[in-house]
């Protein structure tokens, strides 16, 4: 695969002067300061040149990944969910004091002008407004039309993937389908149950319109299986059980994807059982999740995993041992993750950022037919994720303590991923059960994080602000 600077490497010196200043041209379009109202000049907003040929497509689509994995709420850094998540739920300890941004999402004390809650919110719509640019300059591109479907689908998958972060971080949310600024300025919050209904439109539409295969041949870029990894994981939260087993079924069975049986290879670049995942800026570093998690001493600075954590796995659970790493400094220990475990810059990046990996279809199938009354296989795929971890197949017999072991494997399977563990507290309905007694903070109406005070102001139409702030 010829990297972007080969493929265009034969252009002439005028050609690529224009390509980089288009390229500049596509990082000013995804950064704004008022997300849903970016003020722009005239000419940046109807730019044509941007859509003129596929090479500067392609770069706008690659901006929005980047910004995915540097600024969004699903970048693997301090700001990104999996650690801010991470703490909110069960999962981190913290432990620098002078940090009340994290110290608000660690002791349930987060207000309306918390940054990081503010962060969440502007960084997704800026970078769905840059996916609404690119479905608006598509229309009438002069490409051919598998480029263009290609585009297309990426951006309306991407549109909806962050649309669904922001109806499971805040609730009732604006959908935003248009660049138009005047009227995004004053748009309303759509009832969480039709922001659902869009998100699955264009999920459908791009699963339609996306290739069987992505194109990197790194699955950095979203094909048709993420487009159903995504499906059945909205699917699942949406209680549309038969639709959930189908498309985690086309993901498993496709071919394309496989479990990596080897639980210290899982998280490397190449592993069969990734769906998608996000590249380092430089070639050489390591991943977000890999930098901001691993201590090398003690005490730790910032985080480890709680203690509760790490004693609740289940005897003989070999993710323990693969997947943490225990710290001393001879009387006292911590643990860290240690999924990601390259934390410096090497030669080479040995692994990337996973947003999709195989072993949360085989959960969403298990959790579908359970909900079906479909037991046995509900057993079979938990005893797919059972076996890999070194453990005996699931001895749970009654619905109920099929749901138990459920709850029990994707939290061992998924801490510390993208906020899993708390959407699927959040989702099944147990955050008030398992964390009220451990976090004094603790209200129920934390299930949602306030809307960002700044965006009421700018936009009343937004009001009212979320219940318990």
């Amino acid at each position: 695969m010829k990297t972007f600077i080969q493929k265009y490497n034969s252009r002439s010196p005028i050609q690529l002067i224009r390509l980089l200043l288009l390229v500049l041209l596509v990082a000013l379009l995804s950064s704004c300061e008022k997300a849903l109202e970016p003020d722009y000049p005239d000419f940046l907003l109807s730019e044509e040149a941007l859509f003129e040929n596929a090479a500067t497509v392609n770069a706008a689509i690659a901006n929005i990944y980047s910004g995915l994995r540097d600024s969004s709420p699903l970048s693997g850094g301090v700001d990104g969910i999996g650690v801010l998540l991470g703490l909110y739920a069960d999962e981190l300890n913290y432990y620098r004091e002078n940090a009340p941004i994290d110290n608000a999402f660690y002791n349930h004390t987060v207000l309306p002008n918390n940054t990081a809650v503010g962060n969440f919110w502007n960084s997704s719509y800026s970078l769905i407004y840059s996916a609404n640019k690119i479905l608006e300059g598509l229309e009438d591109a002069p490409l051919e039309a598998e480029e263009r479907n290609g585009f297309m689908g990426e951006a309306l998958f991407l549109r909806a993937y962050l649309h669904f972060y922001l109806a499971q971080l805040f609730g009732d949310v604006p959908y935003i389908i248009t660049t138009d600024y005047t009227e995004n300025a004053s748009v309303s919050r759509m009832p969480l149950t039709e922001v659902y209904q869009m998100m699955e439109a264009d999920l459908l539409a791009a699963k339609n319109l996306l290739p069987a295969m992505e194109t990197s041949g790194e699955r950095l870029r979203v094909s048709k299986g993420v487009a159903s990894a995504m499906l059945a994981r909205l699917y699942l939260h949406t209680h549309q059980w038969e639709k959930a087993v189908a498309e985690s079924t086309a993901v498993i069975t496709e071919g394309t994807y496989a479990m990596q049986p080897d639980l210290n290879l899982v998280f490397l670049k190449e592993s069969p059982s990734t769906i998608w995942q996000l590249k380092p800026e430089f070639e050489g570093s390591g991943t977000k999740e890999g930098e901001t998690l691993i201590f090398d001493f003690g005490p730790p600075s910032l985080y480890s995993l709680t203690n509760s954590f790490i004693a609740d796995f289940e005897t003989g659970d070999l993710r323990k041992e693969a997947w943490t790493r225990e710290l001393t400094d001879g009387s006292q220990s911590w643990y860290h993750p240690y999924k990601y475990e390259q934390n410096y810059y090497g030669g080479s990046s040995t692994e990337y950022s996973i947003l999709f990996r195989l072993a949360e279809q085989y959960l969403i199938r298990a959790e579908a037919a359970m909900q079906l009354g479909n037991l046995q296989e509900a057993r079979n795929d938990l005893n797919v994720i059972r076996l890999r971890a070194g453990l005996e197949p699931t001895a749970a017999g009654t619905q109920e303590e099929v749901r138990e072991e459920l709850q029990n494997q994707w939290r061992y399977e998924f801490f510390t991923e993208q906020g899993q563990r708390w959407f699927n507290l959040k989702r099944t309905g147990s955050a008030n059960e398992i964390l009220a007694p451990i976090k004094p903070g603790w209200k129920a109406t934390d299930v949602l994080f306030p809307l960002p005070a700044n965006e009421l102001i700018l936009n009343p139409n937004l009001n009212p602000q979320n219940p318990g702030y």
